[in-house]
């Protein structure tokens, strides 16, 4: 380690450390461990660790195995106290150097330890839901209110999907590995699915003052990334394709301030090229191995999007062919939204609307943020500005991120003003 002289420039390194490695280090602590509660404990505990040790020692080298085995041993400490230890000991890995790579950290070698632990939430034993929602709280470290948000469901309810998994796969004891290439097929949806909500939750934050989460939208890529390698196959190759292309765009969607860009008014130049480059193989390569699935079709919409350069230039007939193909793949609400909201690009805003009003009306979307907020724009757009201004006021209550409230406001408040009567 090289000592420092100054607290606040490591204690702010481990605050960023944290933000950006902490699940990878408790991937690899519930490895060691084999207990999902005591891997929390202990890597909360070698965070501690660091905040006292660091600041007066330096950084280490390594900083991710150091914590590793801080947490690893603070967890045996714990077991002796309890006088478990003797017969959790045997299914430890032997003591080593803080800074041995091999045992206690994932490198970006496949599979590594997150992607393993995905694998293990995944387990057919364990029900759709929980499997996802497990994954994403404990691996991927979103919220129950965020998983929440992503399945339209109540907290309450996520959380004991939660422990319920939990228990699951202690009882159960469902090992910890990705599975031989006679079992990945079964568990590979559910993996696809989990990563592309973390990326969702990346891309578009649900709560918070940042319409993005940059971190989790790039950690998600590189899992996917990790798992093409892993199993090639169309649809793995789709989500991947898909996760670059839409991230291609993060730069350009929001302001300097953190407002909100809409995709029309864009500045396409801030587009990442390599991206969308490498996105629009990954699409033609899924293409051309047969006929496409949902994560294919999601991202040849995306590649149509990218592949425009301005906004005027949108094939959006094209687009809304494969929406059509999307909904026989993947009948359900949101993608019928989708559709619509690029029908009202191809044909006029008043035949969207008449369908939108259909959807709506079937309940299935009335907590949805982006449903309200498409009725919102179409009825802005036929200049319907009071029927407008009351879509506008519905979506409001519907989200908690700061960027779309402020959004959502300002078209409120220029649909009232354009209406109101002149003096």
């Amino acid at each position: 380690m090289k000592p420092t002289n100054s607290k606040a420039p490591i204690e702010q390194q481990i605050q960023t450390l944290y933000q950006s490695e902490s699940r990878r280090v408790l991937a690899t602590l519930i490895r060691l461990l084999g207990d999902f509660d005591l891997a929390e404990e202990a890597l909360h505990n070698a965070f501690a660790a660091a905040l006292e040790q660091w600041p007066q020692n330096g950084l280490p080298d390594n900083p991710r195995a150091w914590l590793v085995s801080a947490g690893r041993f603070k967890a045996i400490d714990r077991i002796r106290r309890r006088q478990r230890f003797t017969e959790l000991s045997d299914q430890l890995p032997p003591s080593s150097d803080a800074n041995d790579d091999e045992l206690y950290t994932d490198d970006d070698r496949i599979p590594d330890d997150r992607l393993r632990l995905i694998f293990t939430c995944c387990h057919p034993s364990l029900s759709p839901e929980a499997r996802t929602a497990l994954t994403l709280r404990e691996v991927c470290d979103l919220t129950t209110e965020e998983i929440a948000s992503a399945y339209l469901a109540k907290p309450s309810t996520i959380a004991q999907r939660i422990v319920r998994a939990k228990r699951k796969i202690q009882s159960a004891n469902i090992p910890y590995e990705v599975p031989g290439p006679s079992e990945l097929t079964e568990r590979l949806q559910s993996v696809l699915q989990v990563i592309y909500l973390v990326f969702n939750e990346g891309y578009s934050a649900s709560s918070g003052a940042q319409a993005t989460r940059v971190l989790l939208a790039d950690e998600a890529i590189r899992l996917g990334r990790l798992l093409h390698e892993l199993l090639p196959e169309p649809e793995v190759t789709g989500l991947l394709a898909l996760m670059r292309l839409n991230h291609s765009r993060h730069q350009a969607r929001t302001s300097p301030t953190g407002g909100i860009i809409t995709l029309e008014e864009q500045d396409r130049s801030l587009w990442d090229a390599s991206a969308i480059s490498e996105g629009c193989a990954l699409v033609r390569e899924a293409l051309n191995a047969g006929p496409p699935g949902a994560y294919v079709l999601q991202a040849a919409i995306s590649a149509v999007h990218a592949e425009a350069p301005r906004w005027a230039a949108t094939d959006w007939a094209e687009i809304v062919g494969l929406y059509d193909l999307l909904l026989r793949v993947q009948p359900s609400p949101v993608v019928a939204l989708n559709r619509i909201v690029a029908l009202s690009y191809h044909r006029e805003p008043l035949t969207a609307l008449t369908e939108l009003e259909t959807l709506l009306a079937t309940g299935e979307l009335d907590q949805y943020l982006p449903a309200r907020a498409a009725q919102a724009d179409l009825l802005r757009r036929l200049n319907r500005l009071d029927e407008a201004a009351s879509a506008y006021a519905a979506a409001l209550t519907l989200t908690n991120q700061q960027p779309e409230q402020s959004f959502l406001t300002r078209r409120l408040n220029e649909c009232k003003k354009i209406n109101s009567p002149v003096d």
